[in-house]
């Protein structure tokens, strides 16, 4: 390879970095090193200003890589390889060295040892760049349609949005009808309008769509292909029909929380989970009534299979969300049907958040009583007499001991992941710690997971009320149509890449690609592995498993990473024997 011309920057990041990392020394230790044609320190190196001096520096230096040393890639990658870009340079030349949250935030209280680490992650990176290689990302020409898995209202919102954008929609739903949970459900907060009616709406403006398909009695049984050019097949009402799609978004819905028997006496007629108490209000005329019989009071207690208050084995550790707000507008139409009865909230906390607040502040004008007990001595309910008697104590009040007689005891349970294993196998997405499919990072790409043109939305996520789903479904539609609309997509092309001449094809790597990227092909007169460059995602996880070591990730070449530490090891050794 020719002698390189590599730029090099070191940002100080308003202080960030240079308030205890000394950018000036780091500077002028890397400022000799062979091949560095350009070495500068800048106070923001992501601002208009100093992409334009790299930019000219580039055109008018020559240089043909370049490193900057700042924060971390997950914030500014994409910003510098665009700078490398219009400078002319492919941007797979270009390095970024993390001082910030690998450096200087590490090692506040060390400055003279921080700026030494600085020093020797500066000239890893310029190891790096000296042994970087031009790269292309993959061109796939892209489908024009999407499916969405799931029927409820998440669903059929991002069908008619993706309509409206002009690309085809299939949706498959597995049961016998389309609606989920909020297809059951009377008024809804905060609109007040009906569950029922709201379905009605989507299912009759689905159907004026002659690019809308919806399948009922249809569940995914294969996947094939990659982001773009999906081909999948489902299974429809026991028939199969094979379709082509671009992306794939999952609002597959919740189960809600089922308590254990004899939890707060559940099982006892007169104990009723939320979702059944909404059920008995939205049918109830004329006054709130119970099997025949008026409700003069109903006790809500709060939490019932969330934040870890379960009487099962493994209890859910996470907040739903979306139960007090639920509770509090349950609570609000009992007082609608019966102005006179009596209502007990008992909770640990009240998350009724943002403009919710409202519910929470209506059910304490209507008269409901709020008594908050402790998540590790919670209510004890027992029946005796045609009625409940409930013990709580007050933390409100020092932890006086209160005895609740009620008529109905309304258990706020929370939601649970639906049971998703088949579905998982085929589409391959990762779940949490709380059993919901997870995203990529909640805030940067909160609906994209790690199977690119595969995306998740509503209550498959994580819980939510009805708003909060469709506007995640809304987002998993604009992403689709970022991918779609244009004709194609570009793949990076940090993937993995084999030696054919080093593989003799044991079948090592298939085994550990989590992405089933790798097939054995016929190469001249033996077998060896190949890698398909649209599933490949480059995490390296292939490259040890090859007993040959036949196996390498493009931009992270053992060449490359030897380099990086023989660059750092070299000034370790030389401060030892000093």
């Amino acid at each position: 390879m020719s002698t390189r011309k590599i730029g090099v920057y070191i940002c100080y990041c308003g202080g960030n970095i240079s308030d205890y990392v000394n950018c000036e020394s780091v500077r002028d230790a890397i400022a000799g090193e062979e091949e560095v044609k350009v070495a500068k320190t800048t106070m923001f190196a992501c601002s208009d200003a100093a992409q334009q001096e790299m930019i000219d520096d580039i055109q008018q230096q020559g240089l043909d890589a370049l490193v900057v040393a700042s924060c971390s890639p997950t914030l500014h990658l994409f910003t510098f390889r665009g700078v490398a870009e219009r400078a002319g340079l492919n941007p797979y030349l270009y390095i970024q060295v993390n001082l910030r949250e690998q450096c200087s935030w590490a090692h506040t209280d060390v400055p003279d040892q921080a700026t030494e680490k600085a020093i020797n992650l500066v000239k890893a990176g310029i190891a790096k760049a000296r042994l970087t290689e031009p790269l292309i990302k993959t061109r796939i020409e892209t489908v024009p349609r999407a499916l969405v898995i799931g029927a409820g209202i998440s669903g059929l919102r991002a069908a008619l949005a993706l309509s409206d954008l002009g690309l085809s929609v299939f949706v498959a739903e597995k049961s016998d009808k389309v609606g989920g949970w909020v297809a059951e459900f009377g008024r809804m907060y905060p609109h007040d309008r009906r569950g029922q009616d709201l379905i009605a709406d989507l299912v009759r403006e689905a159907g004026l769509r002659e690019n809308v398909h919806i399948y009922t009695h249809a569940e995914l049984r294969e996947k094939s292909g990659s982001v773009g050019d999906f081909t999948v097949r489902l299974d429809v009402k026991g028939e199969p029909v094979t379709l082509s799609v671009g992306s794939i978004i999952t609002t597959t819905g919740f189960v809600p929380y089922e308590p254990a028997s004899g939890e707060y006496s559940y099982g006892t007629d007169g104990v009723l989970t939320l979702t059944e108490f909404k059920r008995l209000l939205d049918g109830s005329e004329g006054g709130l009534t119970y099997r025949g019989r008026p409700v003069d009071t109903v006790t809500y207690i709060y939490c019932v299979g969330s934040r870890g208050s379960s009487q099962k084995d493994t209890p859910n550790m996470y907040c739903s969300r979306y139960c007090c707000n639920a509770a509090m507008h349950a609570s609000s139409l009992a007082h609608e049907l019966s102005p006179a009865v009596h209502q007990f909230h008992l909770f640990r906390d009240i998350r009724t958040y943002g403009k919710y607040e409202l519910l929470y502040q209506d059910a304490r004008q209507k008269g409901a009583v709020f008594i908050r007990f402790d998540g590790e001595d919670p209510p004890q309910v027992e029946k005796s007499n045609g009625r409940f008697r409930i013990q709580v104590k007050d933390m409100l009040m020092a932890g006086e001991e209160l005895d609740i007689e009620t008529d109905l005891v309304v258990l706020a349970t929370g939601m649970e992941p639906r049971p998703n294993q088949a579905l998982n196998d085929v589409l391959k997405v990762p779940v949490g710690l709380d059993g919901f499919f997870k995203e990529i990072h909640p805030k940067l790409r909160p609906v994209e997971t790690v199977i690119d043109g595969v995306f998740i939305a509503g209550t498959a996520q994580a819980p939510r009320n009805s708003a909060e789903s469709v506007a995640s479904s809304l987002a998993a539609v604009a992403k689709t149509a970022a991918l779609l609309k244009k004709g194609y997509v570009e793949l990076e092309p940090l993937i993995a890449v084999v030696d054919p001449e080093t593989c003799t094809w044991c079948g090592e790597c298939v085994g550990s690609c989590p992405y089933s990227a790798i097939e054995k092909i016929s190469f001249g007169d033996k077998e060896i592995a190949e890698v398909n460059t649209s599933l490949c995602k480059g995490c390296g996880a292939c490259v040890p498993a090859c007993p040959q070591g036949a196996l390498g990730v493009k931009g992270y070449t053992d060449g490359q990473i030897r380099a990086m530490i023989d660059a750092m090891m070299i000034d370790m050794v030389e401060a030892s024997r000093g």
